[in-house]
């Protein structure tokens, strides 16, 4: 743990030393050191920055109700004099589940959407929302600063009257200024966005899911949804065959005049004959064009002579224009209707070119740095850094898939790419393989992703229960079998990140990772602790090791316990993994990547890691908005990543270096009051830093952190 501090002060001793407490000896102060240095699990810290005589105390603010009350029974029976011995004291640790968020007021005191857009509101008078722009900014809180970030990058900032930082582009009516000289309407720098008529379409099970539902039927798989996406799926199709069928006769009629017209004038540009149907569609007579794939492993199961089909189809149209052109009716059979032709493209693309394993699109892992997907911090913002200070690979925060179908927009929003990750891929939790194959398809129709990573490494009980995250390494049998389903939907390469088993004492990577590769999966990251130890002990890198030559020659990434380029060269060094995967150390210290590819330590300074916090909150209020509730939510995911970046020691305080992850400091000072600041464990403190950042905290702010050694001060 770290010393607590106040920017505006940093005494010699915490501030907490007894003012009565008699001058030690030096003697005395340097055998505390040397006791200090000596702790097993101790970061080694230089004798002039540690706070020999600091005690720390339990800030109330931030605690649960049920520790609030432990302390208050304890307080109490501590006053009772009795002559009973006293009880253990309490002692905080461990996790604060089921944490509170802080709630906003959906309609009271915020301005209509519709009024910021300069729109018509259609609910007109019985809109819940304020209609008068004065009237909103006669209550609307004091701007945070004078310059919106936004508006000052885009030209535009869309929050207008809204914005915390509305004075730099508001005019005396309070109407939005936009500056022309750089504001680009067609500018997208962040893709896979929710649109609305992609969610009411989820909302209704209007979705098409034809292609996965067909796969699931081979595989024979069958789910209560089946036959009501079927239903509606057959609906639409209908529309759509008979709209079809109306568009090729009409274009046939239209063509078959041309060519009339062409004759009569001596001019015949367009000829139709067996062999040259390129103007109506062009079969590839490639031998991997020529056969139907088998969806369990990707080797030819039905032998299919598209030439023969092709002239077959060619000498029917060709008669259709005949008749046609000699004034006959004619019309396509119900059968040639149906897609019983290589006119039907929707059969062209389900039947005849489902891709191989060898057509599928490539990513090369080896050797890159691979960003971990992590859950609330490996967020938009965050991954901008990271990608920005040399991570190679990105992935979203794990998404759910049952609420990806249901079109929730708290789940689509973990998909969202930006335009600096390159390659960037989602990772999907569910348990079941149609809910999986039907997200595969949704992903593959509406994303655009480089790769889709299954979450089979999650240790959260309520995931666990349903069969999902870790579960599924339980149920081997399964796994494959939405392996089968998700590569069969999907052109792009399908990843697994895993853990090394479910109990503690019995692995079982080892056994499932050659399934996989046998399945087709593309690349396997294995975490190096099972469920059960969660993060109680080091990864274990020698059966990482065993699991990367068991997986040979897929790729297989390892992943735990990377906090410098000495960790990462020794784990690519001494074990066969084709690169690394890199979690808590990235939160710890998003500059691991610029180490690692530099070789070499960097000692950061205090402005410099402030700097970055500036940025994320730049980030932040780019992508969750510059109004009330868009701060709000920037600082939120702020003091989450905080509680993980306070744990870095700066380099020039160590004695021994680098630092290791399992090791923590005692308490001490930085080398400015900000450094100081920065290295408090204190959830007071990171709200302190967020203040700096992002203005005052409002009134009934309260943020309650993950670990509960976090309530000390």
């Amino acid at each position: 743990m770290m010393a607590d501090s106040k920017l505006e002060t940093i005494p010699t001793c915490a501030g907490q030393c007894d003012p009565d407490m008699k001058t030690e000896s030096k003697e005395e102060s340097q055998e505390k050191i040397r006791q200090l240095m000596d702790v097993p699990g101790w970061a080694r810290i230089k004798p002039e920055f540690l706070l020999i005589d600091f005690k720390p105390e339990i800030d109330r603010e931030f605690l649960t109700d049920s520790d609030k009350q432990q302390l208050k029974e304890e307080s109490n029976k501590h006053d009772d004099k009795t002559d009973e011995p006293p009880k253990k004291k309490i002692k905080l640790r461990g996790r604060n589940k089921h944490r509170p968020q802080n709630t906003y007021s959906k309609s009271t005191g915020r301005i209509c959407a519709e009024i910021l857009a300069e729109k018509e509101c259609r609910f007109g008078d019985k809109c819940k929302f304020i209609h008068d722009v004065k009237e909103y900014m006669a209550s609307k809180p004091a701007d945070i600063r004078d310059t919106c970030y936004v508006f000052s990058k885009f030209g535009k900032c869309a929050y207008g009257p809204a914005c915390r930082f509305g004075t730099s582009h508001l005019d005396l009516n309070f109407k939005n200024i936009i500056n022309m000289e750089i504001f680009d309407p067609g500018l997208k720098t962040v893709t896979n966005v929710l649109v609305k008529d992609l969610q009411v379409k989820l909302w209704k099970r209007k979705y098409d899911f034809g292609k996965a539902n067909k796969i699931l039927n081979e595989m024979g798989i069958k789910s209560k949804f089946t036959d009501f996406y079927e239903k509606n799926s057959s609906q639409d199709s209908k529309i759509a065959s008979i709209t079809s069928q109306k568009m090729l006769e009409s274009d046939i009629s239209e063509q078959v005049q041309v060519e009339k017209d062409e004759q009569e004038s001596g001019i015949s540009n367009y000829n139709i004959s067996c062999g040259n149907v390129q103007p109506l569609v062009t079969v590839s007579t490639d031998e991997s064009a020529k056969h139907v794939l088998s969806i369990n492993n990707g080797s030819p199961d039905t032998d299919v002579n598209i030439e023969a089909t092709v002239r077959d189809s060619c000498d029917k149209l060709q008669s259709h224009l005949s008749a046609v052109s000699s004034g006959k009716e004619s019309k396509l059979s119900p059968s040639e209707s149906k897609g019983d032709n290589v006119l039907n493209q929707r059969d062209i693309s389900d039947t005849f070119i489902r891709l191989r394993p060898q057509e599928k699109k490539k990513i090369s892992f080896s050797k890159k740095l691979y960003l971990a997907p992590l859950t609330t911090v490996g967020n938009l913002p965050f991954r901008r850094i990271c990608k920005r200070l040399g991570a190679d690979i990105t992935c979203g925060e794990m998404a759910v898939g049952t609420n990806l179908l249901q079109g929730q927009a708290s789940e689509w929003a973990l998909l969202k790419r930006h335009a600096s990750e390159d390659t960037f891929g989602v990772q999907i939790c569910g348990g079941y393989p149609d809910t999986l194959t039907r997200c595969g398809q949704l992903i593959q129709d509406q994303l655009e992703v480089d790769f889709v990573d299954i979450n089979c490494g999650c240790p959260i009980d309520l995931i666990f229960k349903r069969g999902e995250g870790s579960a599924l390494m339980g149920r081997m049998n399964r796994l494959e079998t939405i392996v089968q389903g998700m590569t069969s939907v999907l052109d792009v390469p399908l990843t697994i990140k895993m853990r090394t088993g479910i109990m503690a004492e019995r692995n079982i990577a080892h056994t499932v990772i050659p399934r996989l590769r046998d399945q087709g999966v593309a690349m396997v990251t294995v975490h190096g602790r099972s469920r059960e130890q969660r993060y109680t002990r080091l990864a274990d890198w020698d059966y990482i090791n065993e699991c990367a030559h068991a997986g040979s020659p897929m790729p297989v990434f390892g992943n735990g316990d990377i906090l410098s380029y000495e960790d990462a060269n020794l784990r690519q060094a001494q074990t066969g993994v084709s690169g690394i995967m890199i979690a808590r150390g990235a939160l710890i210290k998003p500059w691991i990547f610029t180490e690692i590819k530099e070789q070499r330590h960097w000692d950061i300074s205090s402005k410099e890691r402030f700097e970055l916090l500036q940025e994320f909150a730049n980030n932040g209020l780019e992508h969750w908005g510059c109004d009330t509730q868009g701060v709000e939510n920037t600082r939120r995911f702020l003091l989450e990543w905080l509680s993980f970046l306070h744990r870095y020691i700066p380099v020039g305080l160590l004695e021994r270096v680098p630092q290791k992850i399992n090791e923590r400091p005692p308490y001490y000072k930085g080398r400015d009051d900000l450094e100081t600041l920065m290295a408090s464990p204190s959830c007071r403190d990171w709200i302190k830093i967020s203040e700096m950042l992002l203005g005052p905290v409002p009134e009934g702010f309260s943020f309650l952190p993950k670990h509960k050694a976090n309530a000390y001060k």
